[in-house]
């Protein structure tokens, strides 16, 4: 294939599961800022909230690895198509858990098939980004795909902070419904096939990759997400009710979920930007050290943070740190894994994002009482910088040099 034409097909590609993720993703951030208020009106424990709210990433840490390895056997196409309608069927969940007599129930049956779908989403994804592109655009189209998950997310952040405020909880999460079954046939028109490898058909769900890359870049993923779902989302939309910040009239639902959105919307623009500065630096390695600490220094504002203008730019620095990681991230693991190990590798990945996500809100909100918001969050400020290390010592195992080049690290 020609370089250009090799070129244009990456581009429509990614393109195409950007637009399929970013409508599905609704269906992943309505539930934040509405779930952690609402379980005081329908009588549910702050533990239950967190156990709901954590579901669909604990189902995930059963299904990551089935799903990569079903990636590696028939390729990304179904699996993708398949995922996303699975995902519009466990939103659907949340309109039901209002009408019904014991809604704990259905929001926890929701998120559980919601984590199934989204397994296979995310895993297709990424996978896709991989295979289409080389080590010399991969940190840019593995941005750009994450972007694409990520955006969505505050956009369903929004809809369901404000459009709960305004219409009603059952409004918002009929229209996520609407956009991830929407997504699905976006999914199914746009998206082609890019990976087909191997000759066994047999799919084993305990087939984990356990290279030191992976491993690796697993347990970086695990503390970003541990904080960053943890300890920032579950506890926005009390942290905001304890301490009265408000702007517009909007209630802590609102505000939560705008604060929600201008943090995964610095995240977003900081993924692209981060795997487009890794690819032209020809190192993953000091992208990721800077954005670690921009993190880190996030959570150190948060800690301090009194008033809405503090509060604004300890949500863009975080969000600048999650996402500024994110691409070159992904963009370094499928630097160091054999194509034919691509989709175990993503998959086992984000067994430790999820395993982080799952269990930072069922840690931070029973912690926020009685440690007080301030003691949390400068604790968090801590655990970026612990990955960092986890991450150098990891890459210099493989590698043998704190500072890798791309052209030259190849497959190992």
């Amino acid at each position: 294939m020609a370089a250009g034409d090799r070129v244009s097909r990456t581009r429509s590609v990614v393109v195409a599961v950007v637009v399929s993720t970013f409508f599905v993703g609704f269906g992943g951030g309505v539930v934040f800022p509405i779930l952690p208020n609402l379980g005081t009106v329908i009588g549910i424990s702050p533990f239950l909230v967190g156990v709901i709210l954590s579901a669909n990433r604990f189902t995930r840490i059963v299904a990551n690895a089935p799903a990569g390895s079903l990636i590696d056997r028939v390729g990304t196409r179904k699996p993708l198509v398949a995922g996303m309608l699975i995902e519009g069927v466990g939103t659907l969940g949340y309109v039901v858990a209002m009408g019904s007599p014991l809604p704990e129930a259905w929001f926890l049956g929701a998120r559980i098939v919601w984590g199934l779908g989204s397994a296979m989403v995310f895993a297709t994804a990424y996978t896709i980004a991989a295979d289409v592109s080389d080590e010399g655009s991969r940190g840019t189209s593995m941005g750009v795909v994450r972007g694409g998950i990520m955006l969505g997310f505050p956009s369903g952040l929004v809809m369901g902070g404000v459009v709960s405020d305004v219409y009603g909880i059952t409004v918002a999460f009929g229209v996520a419904a609407a956009l991830a079954l929407f997504a699905t046939l976006v999914a199914y028109a746009l998206v082609p096939e890019t990976h087909v490898s191997g000759t066994r058909n047999a799919v084993r769900p305990w087939e984990l990759d356990t290279s030191v890359p992976t491993l690796t870049v697993g347990l970086v993923n695990f503390a970003i997400f541990f904080v960053y779902l943890g300890a920032l989302f579950a506890t926005l939309v009390l942290f905001l009710d304890r301490n009265g910040l408000s702007v517009w009239g909007y209630g802590p639902q609102g505000m939560s979920g705008l604060l929600m959105a201008v943090t995964v919307f610095s995240a977003t623009v900081f993924t692209i930007g981060g795997g487009k500065i890794s690819d032209a630096s020809g190192s993953r390695m000091p992208t990721l050290g800077v954005f670690l600490a921009v993190m880190a220094a996030g959570f150190l504002v948060l800690s301090m943070a009194g008033t809405l203008p503090m509060l604004v730019v300890a949500c863009v620095l975080i969000g600048a740190g999650q996402g500024g990681t994110s691409g070159p991230l992904m963009a370094l693991l499928a630097d160091l894994t054999p194509g034919e190990r691509t989709g175990r590798a993503m998959g086992t990945n984000n067994v430790f994002g999820d395993l982080g996500g799952g269990l930072g809100p069922m840690v931070a909100l029973p912690l926020a009482g009685p440690v007080g918001f301030g003691a949390l969050y400068a604790a968090c400020a801590a655990v970026p910088l612990l990955a960092g290390l986890v991450l150098v010592g990891g890459v210099y195992r493989q590698t043998g040099s704190l500072r890798p080049r791309t052209a030259g690290s190849g497959k190992r």
